[in-house]
């Protein structure tokens, strides 16, 4: 694994998260908008914080890129559930 494919990865899940966040926005407008808003709001954070500590990497390189990968797939993972809990309350409304 390189810096060019983790930084591809980050790109790449975050933005799709993004992409659903958005989505919900505009079939459902003004449907739990403040907590979609707050969602994105901390997938971009997630976005910033990766990809400052992936430019300077620390110790092993291979270690470091696979526990940034790690963290971004765990943490995007949580912020799906919580988008999935926002939808249905959403669609249930």
């Amino acid at each position: 694994m390189n810096l060019r494919d983790i930084k591809k990865d980050i790109e790449y899940v975050i933005g799709a998260f993004v992409d659903d966040c958005s989505t919900f926005l505009s079939i459902k407008p003004g449907k739990n908008a403040d907590e979609i808003t707050s969602l994105l709001d901390e997938a971009v954070d997630l976005f910033n914080d990766l990809r400052d500590r992936v430019g300077a990497p620390e110790g092993n390189k291979r270690v470091f890129y696979a526990e940034i990968r790690k963290e971004l797939l765990e943490k995007t993972d949580a912020l799906y559930d919580r988008l999935a809990a926002a939808v249905k309350k959403g669609l249930a409304e």
